[in-house]
């Protein structure tokens, strides 16, 4: 089955509120599709909010990511490295040595969060 496009539906912050309200954990859109079509509505499936464990391991991640300049740090050896014109001391392996324990513990912390064995 073919959906047309989009319908848009302009409310005041109130009503919008009040409908976020009585759909609950409900997607809006589906609460309001449940309401108009009545026994009609194709039944859709609840969002799920994630654990609160897995919330705090997201918001480490974010967090540590926010705290560090890795990303651009990466960025930086990235460019350099493709016109030629990095040289590896002492600081830069360092550095390196660092990013990388960063991604990893990124990488575990998401696994972990998503329920996944790392």
């Amino acid at each position: 089955m073919s959906r047309l496009a989009p319908f848009s539906l302009r409310l005041t912050i109130q009503e919008r509120q009040q409908l976020e309200a009585q759909a609950g954990s409900m997607p809006l859109g589906s609460y309001i599709k449940s309401v108009v079509f009545a026994s009609e509505a194709p039944t859709y499936r609840k969002r799920k909010k994630p654990p609160i464990a897995e919330q705090q391991l997201l918001a480490a991640v974010l967090a540590r990511l926010g705290q560090t300049r890795t990303a651009s740090n990466l960025n930086q050896i990235a460019k350099h490295l493709n016109q030629g014109t990095l040289s590896i001391d002492e600081e830069l392996e360092a550095d390196l040595n660092a990013a990388i324990a960063e991604v990893a513990w990124m990488r575990v912390t998401l696994m972990q969060a998503l329920g996944m064995k790392p």
